[in-house]
């Protein structure tokens, strides 16, 4: 069993932070949620009309694209593009395959899909890995400026403390 005694309920406009060690459950909590196959004990509650945009860990499933990826997540491409621009991902990146793209522009890339999509929930895996700076201060700043309901994953403490309205530990 990963973590134990976990009561989780999120309410709207809770921007809930998920800490602990490599191995304690965060991802898989997420998943749960996600309405992924994940073993579990206890009781599991989601709303049925839940819509929910997720920023992945792993950015590997990424090719082809930038139109086709927009046209597959039923995104406003031109604000798509707008949101990287605002990210720091030029304009000549936006004619390469994306698998051809940096680790810190595929990420990017699922940040600005997840802002520019509407949804109740906002679920985020490590989702600064590979980011720069002022890319994160601009996530900050637009995140504190619409503040979404968020479930997030994070290790940058400084991101984590500025932006989570709750936290939960978990112990492994």
């Amino acid at each position: 069993m990963v973590c134990k005694n976990l009561n989780l309920e999120i309410n709207q406009g809770d921007r809930i932070a998920i800490i602990g060690k490599n191995g304690s459950g965060k991802s898989s909590i997420l998943k749960l949620i996600l309405g992924e196959e994940i073993s579990y004990q206890g009781e599991f509650k989601k709303g049925n009309q839940l819509i929910i945009s997720y920023v992945p860990q792993l950015t590997d499933a990424l090719n082809g694209s930038l139109s086709d990826f927009a046209k597959d997540f039923k995104i406003d491409e031109a604000i798509f593009k707008a949101m990287l621009s605002k990210l720091e991902v030029s304009n000549k990146e936006f004619l390469q395959p994306m698998q051809n793209l940096s680790q810190g522009q595929k990420k990017k890339i699922y940040l600005a899909k997840s802002i520019t999509q509407s949804a109740h929930l906002y679920l985020w895996d490590e989702s600064l890995n590979f980011v720069d700076i002022p890319s994160r201060l601009q996530l900050e700043e637009t995140i504190l400026k619409y503040k979404p309901t968020m479930l997030f994953v994070e290790h940058d403490t400084t991101f984590t403390n500025k932006i989570a309205t709750k936290k939960i530990i978990l112990e492994s």
